[in-house]
């Protein structure tokens, strides 16, 4: 039986999960970042996506200085 699509909270939202390639291609993408990149950033930091965004773009900015 499908998922009641009609009964969503949003929970995922706050979490990037590490083991699916179309969450790891996005967050990926969003920070300008390669797959491996983000999936070593979720293996560190954990799948906390707030902590994650920040983590990724200090990461963009020490690799915009060199």
């Amino acid at each position: 039986m499908a998922d009641d699509k009609s009964k969503t909270d949003g929970r995922d939202r706050s979490r990037v999960s590490g083991s699916e390639t179309y969450e790891v291609e996005y967050f990926a993408e969003k920070h300008g970042l390669t797959q491996q990149q983000a999936r070593d950033l979720i293996a560190e930091i954990g799948n906390d996506r707030e902590k994650l965004d920040a983590a990724a773009g200090r990461l963009k900015g020490e690799r915009g200085k060199a």
